[in-house]
């Protein structure tokens, strides 16, 4: 056996090795509790960057660690293979999606093995496989079935030059063009499906028995946005019958407004816009189109709108507010109709300001001077320990007593009702794309919408479509798979063409890894289910998840909101998804800045597996920095982290010696105790998920071991402390150690070893080392009880040979004590 480390030749051997054990692989029936532990499956872009190995290899090495204290840990591995990177491949190489993403997919499969990762592969999904898609589905059929499924007219990025729909990523720059031919992009009402996760709101805003961060749950709850108030009806001036519904959740601020404010896309617009007003109004309209949710919600949009020239009544007063349009106001929120209250709100504020509006107060600090609100700083938002004041008979309300009171008079006159409303939309899944889930759906103009049959599952996308340079879907064009005999009357009929949001297949693939590809090429129907509930539902829930903090809002959301719809209809138990959940940071450039092309600042891993070794290479991503946070890459820094593995290489290898060497009790004694202490720090480290602080111990033990070395080698002492460094090291660097341990101990693997338990009281150090200096320079070092007193300490340093011989005709000025370790003579 070679005596240099050479991490190529035994890293590709224990990668072979394993693979033929089968070591990883999912052990359903085990004698040992059960974990699941799960990484974010990518996306088959081409290539593993450094991004994918600072996600999944720390993640990797969390499972290692729980498989060796004694857990039988699942950690499976998939492809989130549909989305629109595949369809612009297609389009500029001329070929099919499908083959593009195969062949990515069997790279990047070479490249993760080489990670060194312990993924069970027989579970492996790939979500482009039929045979997974069709489940997606079936779950469409019975979320349709529960009217959780749904299809309405709702707006979407359109390219009027490409004729086509574009996805969010499609849309560039602060003109918002098309990426392909820059013309300017418009909203587009089309027919699209939805998902009615607005009727699962509630239940999303429980965070119940499971261990999420903070920072998720707190942008779960934004984003779902729940606010409590009231609905009511404005009448429209001059239109009987017709009425303006308003949302608020400040009805006690209801005499200050002054002004109503429409969606642009509000239907009412069309019917109470003046003809004086008309081609102002419209004109307004088409500029809103163009613009995104985010960007008209933003805090840095100028507020602008338009006149309709038509007056509503106020309510309570009967006095007329006029009715404007604005792009600050959205649809899909409330009743997309606001009463408009600007000293109380800081938009309405900006807006009556430019427009030259009324801004009463209605509102005060409970007990201010000014009765009226006068010498109030405007605009005036506070609920608590605010008043009602110009508003009649209300005046001198508090809230919350405010609120109730003008919520009963609304109620009252039969104009208002209370209400929650929630920012959070239903899921529009609808795609005008072609790589990506086909919508089992057919329409025929005798019978209308007909579901597809679950037994004509899978609908399958066509081998042999091809692609337009525009972008436009090819299931438009492909006559095999458009035209289809209706299943009811059997007359002519066309497919749907649109497919699914491929958040979809990442909602439920966690459930397939463990029943990967249920029912493969059989005929499913109505009553069947998606896995094999036998092998699922003990394993439920997720013990563990780790992903990147931007999933917040749309993956993790979706996959709770998939959960409880599936338990709705009956094929899961009704359990959180998962447990607990990890957030890692980002790995940055040398310049610390996000790693992108245009930069020139991404970083290969392959490049570096070829150098360093794939040891070296997960150690140092993560020892960089706390892993939640990430940091900058130091291509210098890599350097140490290899020094390191040579270090143990040097240190672990077993050398032939002709007889043990008789062990020094007392170094002996120090040695087991740094490594119970090492140990004490990195089990702990491990849990918490501090790579870069439990590799930090390992390498001042490394010191310690090197230290060592010349008088332990050999004994017993040593022979425990080299195997109980490898053990730790094993879940970070699974070939170094595995190599050195069966050299040490040939048999079995390393990664099948049981984790090491520290004993408090080897750990306890009974000395310490004062090292005595001084005016800053070494003079001697002693051994001192931990608990020593820096009274003593003083006397003790004072009385040493050495120092009294270095402080002979010198007069001492001050006796500087530095915890238990360091004690500072300053001398004349």
């Amino acid at each position: 056996m070679s005596t240099k480390y050479h991490p190529r030749e035994i890293e590709a051997r224990w990668s072979a090795q394993w693979a033929e054990q089968e070591l990883y692989e999912f052990q359903e029936h085990a004698a040992r509790p059960k974990f699941y532990w799960l990484t974010m499956l990518p996306y088959p872009s081409g290539d593993l960057h450094i991004g994918h190995w600072y996600a999944m290899a720390p993640s990797d090495a969390g499972a290692r660690f729980k498989r060796m204290n004694g857990y039988n840990v699942f950690f499976p591995i998939g492809f989130d293979a549909f989305g629109l990177p595949a369809e612009n491949a297609a389009i500029k190489n001329n070929t099919h999606p499908k083959i593009w993403t195969y062949a990515n997919i069997e790279r990047m499969r070479r490249q993760l093995r080489s990670m060194g990762t312990m993924f069970a592969w027989k579970n492996e999904i790939i979500s482009c496989d039929p045979d997974y898609y069709k489940w997606s589905q079936w779950t469409f059929l019975k979320f349709l079935e529960r009217g959780i499924a749904y299809r309405e007219h709702a707006p979407v990025d359109f390219c009027p030059s490409c004729n086509t729909t574009l996805a969010r990523e499609q849309v560039i720059g602060e003109e918002r063009v098309c990426e392909r031919c820059e013309t300017p992009v418009i909203k587009k009402a089309l027919n699209q499906w939805k998902y009615r996760i607005t009727d699962y709101a509630e239940q999303l805003l429980k965070f119940e028995d499971i261990e999420w961060p903070e920072a998720v749950r707190t942008m779960q709850t934004n984003w779902i946005g729940r606010s409590e108030g009231v609905e009511f009806d404005l009448a429209v001036d001059g239109r009987p019958g017709q009425t303006l519904r308003v949302f608020t959740t400040r009805p006690d601020t209801i005499f200050g407004l002054t002004f109503c404010v429409l969606s642009p896309e509000h239907p009412l617009v069309r019917e109470v816009t003046t003809p004086a007003q008309r081609g102002a109004v419209e004109a307004y309209q088409a500029a809103a189109e163009r613009k995104s949710e985010i960007e008209r919600m933003a805090d840095t949009q100028e507020q602008d709108g338009v006149f309709t020239g038509a007056y509503a009544l106020h309510p309570l007063t009967g006095a007329n507010v006029p009715i404007w349009i604005a792009d600050y106001v959205l649809m899909g929120y409330g009743t997309g109709a606001i009463m408009a209250v600007p000293a109380h709100d800081t938009r309405d504020y900006a807006f009556a300001l430019r427009y030259r509006l009324p801004v009463p107060p209605v509102i005060r600090p409970v007990g201010s001077a000014g009765a009226n609100g006068e010498g109030l700083e405007l605009p005036y938002t506070a609920k608590e320990g605010s008043e009602m004041c110009n508003s009649g008979r209300f005046d001198g309300l508090a809230w919350p007593r405010s609120f109730e009171a003008v919520v009963k008079e609304l109620e009252r006159r039969g104009i208002g009702e209370r209400k929650v409303n929630y920012r959070l939309r239903d899921w529009l899944i609808s795609r005008q794309r072609m790589w990506g889930t086909p919508i089992p759906v057919i329409y025929c103009k005798t019978c209308g919408m007909v579901p597809v049959p679950y037994e004509h599952l899978p609908v399958r996308l066509p081998d042999d479509a091809v692609f337009k340079p525009t972008g436009e879907s090819p299931l438009k064009y492909h006559k095999a798979f458009l035209h289809v005999d209706c299943p009811c009357c059997g007359g002519p009929a066309e497919r749907e063409t649109d497919t699914m949001d491929t958040f979809i297949c990442s909602s439920w693939y966690m459930y397939a890894y463990l029943s990967p590809y249920w029912k493969k090429g059989q005929r499913i129907t109505a009553d069947d289910v998606p896995w094999n509930r036998g092998v699922v539902d003990p394993w439920l829930p997720i013990d563990q998840y780790t992903g990147g903090i931007e999933h917040a809002i749309l993956h993790l959301m979706y996959l709770r909101f998939y959960a409880m719809a599936l338990a709705d209809v009956g094929v899961m138990p009704p359990k959180a998804p998962v447990r607990r959940l990890f957030n890692q940071g980002m790995i940055l450039g040398e310049d610390n800045e996000k790693m992108s092309k245009s930069r020139g600042n991404v970083v290969n891993p392959d490049a570096l597996v070829r150098d360093y070794g794939a040891d070296t290479v997960r150690a140092y991503l993560m020892f960089i920095g706390p892993w939640d946070q990430g940091g900058p890459w130091n291509p210098k820094g890599i350097e140490g982290m290899a020094r390191f593995m040579n270090d143990v290489w040097y240190l672990g290898t077993p050398v032939e010696a002709e007889a043990a060497p008789a062990q020094d009790a007392e170094a002996a004694r120090q040695l087991t105790g740094a490594l119970h202490q090492t140990l004490a720090k990195v089990s702990e480290d491990y849990l918490a998920f501090k790579y870069n602080t439990l590799l930090a111990a390992l390498m001042s033990f490394r010191n310690q071991l090197k230290a060592a070395r010349p008088t332990l080698q050999g004994t017993p002492a040593w022979n425990t402390a080299i195997d109980g460094l490898l053990l730790m090291l094993a879940p970070v660097a699974p070939f170094i150690t595995e190599e050195l341990w069966q050299r040490r101990r040939p048999g079995e693997s390393i990664h099948l070893q049981p984790w090491p338990r520290h004993d408090p009281a080897l750990a306890r150090t009974d000395a310490v080392t004062m090292v005595i200096q001084i005016n800053g320079k070494f003079r001697d070092r002693m051994e001192v009880s931990p608990d020593v007193k820096a009274e003593e300490m003083q006397t003790l340093a004072l009385e040493r040979p050495k120092v009294q011989e270095a402080l002979a005709n010198r007069t001492v000025r001050k006796v500087i004590p530095v915890g238990n370790k360091l004690v500072n003579i300053v001398v004349q």
